[in-house]
């Protein structure tokens, strides 16, 4: 019976030296694991407050953007910039671009990478217009950017957000988001 108790205990012993043990490993990490693409903005922060710089209330220029951790297979980027609590119950586009080189790490303050081409906004203008909510209230304003696996041949068609989504749509590889926040205040 002593030689079983002692058995019983030798056992749960080397379980529980077993069980430690494996608690305290690291994972192993799969190779070549990739991480997900990032927008971010030297400007403000995910969900934060937008610089007036960057609105109508200031310079109504683009904020700078960093790109991070693009696919290896993308041809080209694109990138959204919409309010979708614009009022009247419509997105409203701000700004529209594409044919993006897909090494591009930085888009600078007031500038639009070498190459890329502009679209039209829902102002009627080519290029970035900046928040400018009418109602005085907090609009969210999501900065998406799109990894496509083949770059436009033909711009010209593109008028709009929608012309520019669908084709977006048949290219995508990966999505990354900014939301930037503004409410005017004057």
């Amino acid at each position: 019976m002593k030689k079983l108790v002692a058995l019983v205990i030798i056992i749960l012993i080397g379980i529980a030296v077993v069980l430690i043990a494996s608690k305290n490993q690291t994972p192993i990490e799969k190779p070549n694991q990739t991480q997900n693409m990032l927008l971010t903005s030297p400007s403000f922060n995910h969900n934060e407050k937008i610089p007036s710089k960057f609105t109508c209330d200031g310079g109504n220029i683009n904020p700078e953007l960093h790109i991070l951790n693009v696919p290896v297979e993308a041809r080209s980027l694109a990138l959204i910039m919409d309010d979708p609590d614009a009022v009247g119950g419509r997105t409203f586009t701000h700004w529209l671009v594409w044919n993006i080189d897909p090494k591009t790490e930085i888009i600078k303050q007031e500038s639009v990478p070498s190459g890329a081409r502009e679209g039209q906004n829902d102002a009627g203008k080519i290029g970035y217009l900046g928040p400018c909510p009418p109602d005085k209230k907090p609009h969210r304003y999501f900065f998406k950017l799109y990894a496509l696996n083949d770059s436009f041949v033909e711009t010209e068609s593109i008028r709009d957000k929608t012309t520019l989504e669908s084709i977006v749509n048949g290219l995508l590889i990966e999505k990354a988001e900014l939301i930037g926040i503004y409410e005017r205040t004057q």
